[in-house]
């Protein structure tokens, strides 16, 4: 497949602290300190302008930073006529029209389309402090623009949290839109979704490598459960694990250098250490019962997993340095698919309760348990952004499965992929 590749130059940085600086926004509690920001429809540098380009900038922009919940948006009807001047230097604002329409940050930004080459220019202001807070120029092709856009919004979040975003990241899932289950990859608002399997077989699990341009899964290409690896920029696949019975639920520990899975290789599906090539190097479990759906603690010391040792399934954390395991919450009849916050602080995972399965979160320790879903339709398979931010999931709640992202404390869902039949077993990519 193709490998998007695009310039970017640092122009400023001018950090020091605003009046809403990184400490004052409060990004776990996303919409409890909205901010109010102005996103300007960006202009011709030179040559002509082009609308639908601009107004698909501007969509991207009020999208990543929507999801956020940190923003509130000034309404562009209100835009005075600062809004129509084409100006990227603090000098050339007029700071005060936007201190008008109460606005604390300002997002401008300019463009030159030369056939199919754009160049892009984006800054961040501090309208309080009438000042540039970031600015980018970004060099590809006009069919780049999107990643551009969320590439800025990734910067945007640095310059306000001093944590990246995760826009220009990527998401896999699984999707029988062709009439088979087939990995895909897509942008994180949805947009240009992509298969990368043509197996016409059932393919699950997604999981990407800690550099993000490689994943595994379990494909039943063969005819077996086996485990897959493949690189998402050259295509190359290659099957790693092809032991009797189930190779399913592949993931890679925090370093890249292995990965846990579940094995049936001696009856019980069990947890077991593999290298990346699919070699055995080490057993972790051996209990009665199914023993699955492994998730890494950021640190690799720990592994939360989900097996019927007790009865019902339930979610326990194993630690691999003495091999002790105990269950992480004592509630609830059917706990499945846990995911490790790349922070390390919470475990999110699905629960059926009611004859329907929802998304909820707790602490490592079995502390602090919340529901994040509600309503109607099963909500499973979470997995985290690479900055711990949000949660991507899938849900049947409109009919058929859908990708949903919500934040960490489950405002703000919005579905992403819905179209094209059944969507799920989600995955999201860390810096691409």
């Amino acid at each position: 497949m193709k490998r998007f590749v695009f310039f970017v130059t640092i122009l400023a940085l001018a950090w020091a602290a605003p009046r809403f600086a990184a400490a004052a926004i409060e990004v776990s509690a996303p919409g409890q300190q909205a901010v109010p920001m102005a996103i300007t429809e960006f202009l011709p540098l030179e040559g002509a302008a082009r609308p639908e380009l601009a107004k698909e900038i501007a969509e991207v922009l009020s999208w990543d930073m929507d999801l956020t919940g940190m923003f509130s948006l000034v309404d562009p009807a209100s835009f005075l006529s600062d809004a129509r001047v084409l100006a990227l230097n603090s000098v050339e604002i007029d700071f005060a029209q936007w201190r008008l329409l109460r606005a604390d940050y300002l997002i401008k930004g300019g463009y030159v389309v030369q056939g199919d080459q754009l160049t892009l220019e984006a800054r961040l202001f501090d309208v309080v402090e009438r000042r540039l807070l970031a600015g980018r120029r970004y060099t590809g092709k006009v069919a780049d623009a999107r990643r551009m856009t969320h590439s800025f919004a990734d910067q945007i979040m640095k310059s306000l949290t001093d944590e990246n975003g995760p826009f220009n990241t990527r998401l896999a899932f699984i999707s029988n839109r062709t009439g088979h289950k087939e990995l895909y990859l897509m942008d994180v608002d949805g947009h240009n979704p992509t298969r990368i399997t043509d197996h016409r077989a059932i393919v699950l699990n997604p999981d990407f490598s800690p550099r993000s341009k490689e994943l595994i899964f379990t494909s039943y290409k063969a005819g077996n459960p086996d485990l897959y690896r493949k690189e998402t920029y050259s295509g190359k696949e290659v099957r790693i694990s092809a032991q009797r019975g189930l190779n399913i639920s592949g993931r890679y520990r925090p370093d890249g250098r292995e990965l846990a899975v579940s094995l049936s290789r001696d009856g019980n599906a069990e947890l077991y250490l593999i290298g990346t090539s699919g070699a055995i190097n080490r057993r972790l479990t051996d209990a009665w019962g199914i023993d699955s759906d492994p998730s890494w603690s950021p640190d690799g010391s720990q592994i939360a997993f989900v097996s019927d040792r007790q009865g019902n399934p339930h979610i326990f954390i194993l630690d691999l340095a003495g091999g002790q395991v105990r269950r992480l919450n004592s509630s609830g009849k059917y706990n499945v698919t846990p995911a490790w916050s790349p922070k390390g602080d919470r475990i999110a995972f699905s629960r059926m309760a009611g004859g329907q399965f929802d998304i909820f979160t707790i602490n490592p320790d079995g502390s602090d348990e919340r529901q994040l879903t509600f309503g109607g339709g099963n909500k499973e398979h979470p997995r985290w952004s690479p900055d711990g931010r949000f949660i991507v999931y899938s849900s049947s709640e409109r009919g058929k499965r859908g990708i949903y992202i919500m934040r960490a404390d489950g405002s703000g869902n919005r579905p992403v992929a819905l179209g094209g039949g059944d969507n799920s077993h989600p995955a999201w990519s860390g810096e691409w």
